[in-house]
């Protein structure tokens, strides 16, 4: 059997993902959450999970150091997935990604300031409604950002909007829903179609029963 090498997101993501490998057949040989390790054997000989930062999942898969890679679509959006295909929305990992702040007035004033690190999706999205804004990039804690002047608005993910709420801010656009995606490289695709479209399958059946 052709060896096949998947990258998971470390976090949530990866959480969510390995009970549907797990229907699939795919478990890790020693548990993911306690070891040190970034390469996992599996219980299927010749298959070998990476567990990665969530930005590096899609470079991976595209430079071929893994077949496939589990992302969300936020990442793959924000980086561009050149060269992969997405095969399969898992449907886990679900938010959404959106404009928030103290109130809609925020956006109100000329060319507001918004802190994000999802630069190319707020450009894209401020651009297209013809509202010119001056873009700061974070890599955490948003939240602060409008609280301490830093920003009028923040782009960001929200789930519950619990951590909105707590730092008073609210969700002002939704800009896309967001889930996690199964993606491969097209190389991968070619040389181990049989393979892949077997997994592809199986995940398929374990999100329609989830």
């Amino acid at each position: 059997m052709t060896d096949l090498t998947i990258a998971l997101s470390k976090g949530r993501i990866l959480k969510d993902t390995l009970p549907l490998l797990a229907q699939a057949g795919i478990e890790p040989v020693e548990d993911i959450f306690t070891s040190r390790k970034l390469i996992f054997e599996t219980n299927q000989p010749g298959v070998r999970l990476l567990v990665i930062r969530t930005t590096d999942v899609p470079v991976y898969v595209q430079q071929g150091a893994a077949d496939l890679g589990v992302s969300g679509k936020d990442v793959l959006v924000e980086n561009g997935a050149h060269n992969l295909y997405e095969l399969l929305d898992l449907q886990i990992a679900k938010c959404r990604l959106a404009v928030a702040g103290k109130s809609a007035d925020c956006m109100a004033q000329n060319r507001p300031k918004v802190a994000t690190k999802y630069v190319n999706i707020a450009r894209r999205w401020f651009a297209e409604k013809g509202q010119q804004v001056d873009i700061i990039k974070l890599y955490g804690s948003m939240e602060l950002a409008p609280l301490v002047g830093l920003a009028d608005v923040i782009v960001d993910l929200v789930d519950t909007g619990n951590t909105l709420r707590a730092n008073g801010l609210q969700p002002l656009e939704d800009i896309m829903d967001i889930s996690s995606r199964l993606v491969v490289n097209q190389a991968a695709m070619k040389m181990k179609h049989e393979q892949i479209g077997a997994l592809v399958k199986q995940l398929a059946a374990a999100v329609e029963a989830a």
